[in-house]
């Protein structure tokens, strides 16, 4: 199991799906361990009750069925599947509002969901999810790439109220894919995954949904500068390094 998840660390983004099935074959008796620790690049489906679209994960999962945070229903239709309780739901409702404006605003586009459920603790847990077609083809798209995607998976673990004090656990994940192909810059492809985790514990006076806003806030712009200085900072460098630009080796070349 060590192995196989070190393996899925380094496969590309686009290939997770195959990679996985792969192992799911080896690995049947890991089968469910694989399918909970193994973020894989979202997918999204239509909700035909209420006309929009939501995201695909395993944490609105049921069998083979998944739960939309607009309507509160499964695609296909399931019997006895999971709910929120009527609390929580409210504040997945309201979590869903906010975070839409949030992804139009940060993302100019894109498609987010958020879910909830209780855990053990007495608390509960939230899943914030992103995704952005950055391609030709997608929603506010500039034209820049021929395909690109960001997919963001945020869970925020929630701790009972102590003293009006609760403890926040965010784990955050986030897979960029990449791929260029015209005539002046030729065919390019960039794709990886980072993962961070950061814990806070905060009064409740403002709300669960202000704090774990400002919680994934704080994160995506973290994770947004670390993809930008290791991805692109050292693939530029590599780059130039390999390659320099024509006009910095005229300024290298010795005088005749």
């Amino acid at each position: 199991m060590e192995a196989a998840m070190g393996l899925m660390r380094r496969i590309p983004p686009k290939h997770t799906e195959t990679a996985l099935s792969a192992l799911l074959t080896l690995l049947p008796h890991h089968s469910s361990d694989l399918l909970s620790q193994v973020d894989q690049p979202l997918q999204v489906l239509c909700d035909m009750d209420s006309g929009k679209e939501f995201i695909l994960c395993e944490y609105n999962r049921d069998a083979d069925s998944y739960r939309s945070p607009w309507s509160n229903k499964y695609h296909p239709p399931l019997e006895d599947a999971p709910q929120p309780s009527p609390e929580l739901r409210k504040l997945e409702v309201e979590a869903n509002e906010v975070f839409a404006i949030y992804c139009d605003q940060y993302y100019e586009g894109g498609i987010s969901s958020v879910y909830m459920w209780e855990d053990e603790n007495e608390g509960f847990v939230a899943c914030f999810l992103i995704k952005k077609d950055g391609s030709k083809t997608g929603h506010g798209r500039r034209g820049y790439l021929q395909e690109g995607a960001w997919d963001a998976i945020h869970v925020i673990e929630v701790g009972p109220e102590e003293e009006e004090i609760v403890h926040y656990c965010l784990t955050s994940t986030v897979m960029l894919t990449l791929t260029t192909d015209n005539e002046s810059s030729g065919s390019f492809n960039l794709s990886g995954s980072i993962r961070r985790q950061m814990s806070m514990k905060l009064s409740v006076s403002d709300g669960h949904l202000c704090n774990m806003g400002k919680m994934i806030e704080e994160m995506e712009g973290k994770l947004r500068n670390s993809l930008d200085q290791v991805y692109f900072g050292k693939t530029n460098e590599m780059v130039c390094t390999l390659r320099p630009p024509a006009e910095l080796v005229q300024m290298k070349l010795p005088d005749s």
